[in-house]
């Protein structure tokens, strides 16, 4: 892998998206990705050049959202005491905070501005690390997402000449917003990779949704078994991931990185180690090379140990993006590990590793009945691969 022509979009005001210091989705997890990536200058002038980030427009927005799910989020935004459960508001998972309404459209915002880098040819990859929100639907907030900045980017590039989109979902929660948003677009395949439904939210995404009536096969659904760690995972991976897009051929490759199916995250059951999710994100990276002339966006996502994992996670992600793969035997910098301490007292990772040197067993190596993960991955190639001319076969 050589370097790329490559930039992240990304502005301090993008961690405004925060719904307070008790909620999981604590935005200093962006704060301390892009610091560490750019102490490590895998972003700056000898890596990525940072993007501004500018806000979507409500047009943007209504490409995708209701008049009435838009006109929710600004009235709670205005006033955060308002209580909208109808559009996701005010729950739990999505409380409300003022300003909301523009913290959402400028993540928005920046995922279609990395989207625009990559289709017009001023890059060949676009990151938005704090982008990824794959849950949130048309008419209502969902799962830590207001707005659906994936599905409001690829309507964009939709709109702007591309034929063919290929999305990609590697967080450990099935992308239901994205899914059903496409499902009955043949021009998107979306494929999502997550911890089974049976044991997780959002309960949904299993390997009989195949896609709607004028889409059969273009939504994917690999339902993972709980424990599944860096082996079983790549191996999942890489019985679907790749001969689907490869056959697809698309023009451009969208994928979200949620590092939620690290083994440390609170809130999920997969066991990988931040060297499992390195090598997918190089196999992505290869696979847009491969099959789209390298055009590729790259988003964040999940990911809830703030300290522990997202920051190394998407360092190793930037990394990628820029073409030059960052060493997991790197270090920490110290100055980063004290910044660690002092916002939130805890102590720092050493290295960008887990110690971890993931392999995997090749699907056309067989397929073992026995075992649930390739139970699971063989329910998903019997529904998807024949609506594209594959044997489902090893």
């Amino acid at each position: 892998m050589t370097g790329c022509r490559s930039c992240v979009v990304f502005d301090k005001s993008l961690t405004d998206y925060d719904f307070g210091p008790d909620h999981p989705m604590n935005p200093i997890r962006v704060d301390f990705t892009m610091s560490l990536a750019t102490q490590l200058g895998v972003v700056g002038p000898e890596g990525l050049p940072m993007v501004a980030a500018p806000a979507a427009t409500d047009a943007d927005l209504l490409t995708v959202h209701t008049p009435e799910m838009v006109d929710a989020v600004r009235r709670t935004s205005l006033d955060p005491r308002l209580q909208l459960p109808a559009y996701g508001l005010g729950t739990d998972d999505n409380p409300t905070f003022a300003g909301m309404h523009f913290a959402s459209r400028h993540v928005v915002g920046a995922s279609i501005e990395a989207a625009r880098q990559v289709w017009t040819g001023q890059v060949d990859h676009a990151a938005n690390v704090a982008g990824g929100l794959h849950h949130s639907m048309p008419d209502r907030a969902s799962g830590f997402c207001i707005y659906n900045d994936i599905a409001v980017a690829i309507t964009w590039l939709l709109a702007n000449g591309a034929q063919r989109v290929a999305y990609v979902d590697l967080d450990v929660h099935h992308g239901d917003g994205v899914e059903k948003i496409f499902y009955d677009d043949p021009r998107v395949l979306t494929i999502s990779l997550h911890e089974t439904g049976q044991m997780l939210f959002p309960g949904t995404g299993f390997p009989h949704d195949t896609g709607g009536p004028n889409a059969k096969g273009t939504a994917v659904n690999v339902a993972l078994p709980p424990g599944t760690a860096d082996t079983g995972w790549l191996r999942a991976f890489h019985a679907v991931v790749p001969a689907l897009v490869r056959e697809f051929k698309p023009d451009i490759l969208i994928t979200q990185h949620g590092c939620d199916s690290h083994a440390k995250d609170p809130l999920a059951h997969l066991m990988l180690s931040v060297d499992g999710q390195r090598a997918a994100y190089l196999a992505v990276h290869d696979l847009a090379h491969e099959v789209c002339n390298g055009r590729w966006v790259a988003l964040g996502g999940g990911g809830y140990a703030i300290v522990e994992v997202v920051p190394r996670a998407w360092t190793h992600l930037l990394g990628a993006v820029a073409g030059k793969p960052v060493d997991p035997e790197t270090e920490t910098p110290q100055a980063w590990q004290q910044e660690v301490m002092e916002r939130v007292r805890a102590v720092a990772p050493l290295q960008l590793t887990d110690g971890r040197a993931p392999t995997w067993r090749d699907w056309s190596e067989g397929y073992n009945p026995d075992t649930w993960l390739d139970r699971a991955v063989m329910a998903t190639r019997d529904e998807v691969f024949p609506l594209h001319g594959l044997d489902p076969m090893p």
